[in-house]
Order: C-alpha cells, then structure tokens, then sequence
C-alpha cells in the first residue's frame, strides 16, 4: 500500500511543478508583449511629433516647397552611434499631379582633413529616391539617416539636396550640415 500512495503523492507534486511552471511561462510572455507594445508606441509617438513638426514648417508658409526637420538643417551625430539622420516633405504647389525625385549629396568635407566628399556620401542611407505627389498635397515624411564608421573625423561636412520634377526640373535646392563629435 505505501508504493501507490508514494506514486500519488509523486503525481500530485508534479502537476503543482507543471502548473507553476505553466504559470510562470505566460506571465513571462504578457512581459515580454508589454515591452514591444510600450516601444512600438515610443516609436510612432517620436514618428508623430516629426510629422507635426513638419506639418507646422508647412503652415507658416504658403510657397514653401519642402520641410526639414530638424529646422535648424544641422544634424548632428557620434561616432559610432546608432544610425540617425532627418526628415523631410515636400510639397506639391503645381496645379497638376507629379513625380518629384530628391539627391544628396556632400559639397564640402574640407574641415574634415582627409576625409573626402565620396566618403561622405557612402554614410549616406536614403540619400536619392523619387516620391508620386498629388497636385497640392504634401508628401509623406522621408528619413534620412547616415551610418557613420569609427574611421571618420570629428568634424562639419556640407550637404546639397536637390529635389527635381518629373526628372529635369528644379524644383527646390538646399544645403544642411553633417556634424561628427
């Protein structure tokens, strides 16, 4: 009789392990959910206050063709920190449907020893692309970011972007500043 009552208590001891342990493993994935949940909506909050900031670019002037944020048109990043960059619009003011296409590219990396202008532009993740606009209407922000190595200066380096339309046309030109520290 002691054996099946020793199988028994065995049995019950193990079905307690099992349901904590079951206990412990959902609890661990709600955790787990809840951290995605709270950074996918860190993302999209920091996503929302670009586009307010670039819709108010937008507002305080009628002809304006593109927005950049940060407004400053300076960017400034460390070396070896995680790529970052900026965000722009841009604006249809014709009365028609069209196709704009934007480049960067670097103008001047003087102050950056020997660290040349093709250098620059290598950092450069989403520097061309092209973007089907509706006539008065506001394209959806673009980012921009720039992976910067290890091997470059500390230093300011010019960029030129140009957004042309339907490929010959230009329609915006402007300069910004890359800064290292």
């Amino acid at each position: 009789m002691k054996s099946k009552k020793a199988a028994i208590e065995m049995s019950v001891g193990m079905i307690v392990t099992i349901v904590l342990l079951v206990t412990v493993l959902i609890m661990g994935v709600i955790l787990v959910r809840n951290i995605f949940i709270g950074a996918t909506n860190a993302v999209d909050s920091v996503n929302n206050q670009v586009q307010s900031e670039l819709q108010k670019l937008f507002s305080s002037d009628e002809g304006t063709k593109t927005a950049f944020y940060p407004s400053s048109r300076e960017v400034i990043i460390k070396k070896g920190d995680t790529p970052k960059g900026f965000a722009f619009q841009i604006r249809n003011n014709d009365v028609e449907d069209a196709t704009f296409s934007y480049t960067i590219t670097a103008t001047d990396t003087s102050k950056c020893g020997s660290f040349s202008e093709e250098e620059a532009d290598d950092m450069l993740l989403g520097g061309s692309g092209s973007i089907d606009i509706g006539r008065s209407e506001i394209s959806t922000a673009r980012l921009v970011k720039f992976v910067v190595p290890e091997t470059a200066p500390k230093c300011t380096m010019e960029y030129d972007m140009k957004i042309t339309k339907e490929g010959s046309v230009t329609y915006d030109d402007f300069n910004f500043f890359l800064t290292i520290k």
